[in-house]
């Protein structure tokens, strides 16, 4: 798949491909054969360089790339038998929240979580992967569900934020997302959550609140996103780079604070680059903790997910 959204630190990576791909256009060699290989390898050699120092605004550029895997290209890729469920049984429908019920290993499991779109269309379908108040409510129908008949819930973290429009707060916005970390902290079943891409705010955290919290490589994961806080802060949105970078919302950065339990690799070149191989990589990292965490009892389940956040920014003094 051709990439034709390019990234400003990706510009020399992109001159290096189209030098690539213009000789091996041209008249086979043994001359330009081995050009082609000294302009690969430099290639792969700067891609390591360049994606292994990237700084906290353009991790955040990475998680917004428009051909980054949403969460319906991860549930096509690893689910079996996915069947989507609708409606939040209050108001209605929210496309901006897709779940349901799928197959893990064989296994039944719910599947719930943040979907973006594509094209301009879909975006527009899909409000930007802003969910509305019935977007947390179906959720919260789906995670039921899940405990009622003792099934692994499994959300992906994809959004900017919940929908701060005037009808999602005459419907309850702020409502809905306490309503659902209070549910999902007393959850009688295993919790799994991956952040693949933009992790916003109480939007992000409504789904979130779960015994295992992954997050990709060039993911982030904030209360508020980069342009708003400098909006804030110093009334300048340009103040991105600054403000991503105080805010502290790399995956690494959320590894060291606790906030998250495990990172998880991404192809050279981001999620984008190979989404079949980002997508294996995810499956073998939630095939592990699903294994784990369903041999734990449930009492004792809930009592280490309380531990888990009381725990989160406690001072401690050496």
């Amino acid at each position: 798949m051709a990439n034709t959204y390019t990234l400003e630190f990706e510009k020399p990576l992109l001159e290096l491909e189209t030098r690539i791909a213009t000789l091996q256009a041209q008249e086979d060699s043994p001359k330009v054969r081995d050009e082609i290989a000294k302009l690969e390898e430099r290639l792969e050699r700067l891609r390591q360089k360049t994606y292994a120092g990237l700084s906290a605004w353009q991790r955040t550029q990475l998680a917004r790339h428009p051909k980054r895997p949403h969460t319906r290209d991860f549930v096509r890729l690893l689910f079996d038998d996915f069947i989507e469920l609708h409606g939040d049984r209050l108001y209605g429908d929210d496309p901006a929240v897709v779940g349901g019920l799928a197959r893990f290993e064989g296994r039944g499991v719910v599947v719930i979580g943040h979907q973006k779109g594509r094209d301009t269309r879909e975006k527009i379908a899909r409000n930007f992967g802003m969910p509305n108040p019935e977007g947390y409510r179906k959720a919260l129908r789906l995670m039921r569900l899940a405990e009622k008949f003792a099934k692994p819930v499994v959300t992906f973290i994809d959004t900017p934020g919940a929908y701060p429009g005037l009808g999602a707060e005459e419907r309850g916005q702020a409502e809905a997302i306490a309503r659902n970390l209070v549910e999902m902290a007393t959850l009688r079943t295993p919790i799994i959550t991956a952040v693949i891409g933009e992790g916003g705010s109480g939007g992000a955290l409504a789904v979130g609140l779960a015994d295992r919290v992954l997050m990709f490589e060039n993911s982030v994961y904030s209360v508020i996103s980069p342009e708003g806080c400098a909006a804030i802060l110093w009334k300048d949105a340009s103040q991105r780079e600054r403000a991503a970078e105080a805010l502290k919302i790399t995956a690494e950065d959320l590894l060291e604070l606790g906030v998250i339990d495990e990172i998880i690799a991404e192809p050279p070149g981001g999620a984008h680059a190979d989404p079949e191989a980002t997508a294996a990589v995810l499956g073998d990292t939630l095939r592990r903790h699903v294994r784990q965490l369903r041999k734990v009892r449930i009492e004792k389940l809930l009592k280490r997910r309380e531990e888990k956040y009381l725990s989160m920014g406690a001072l401690s003094e050496k």
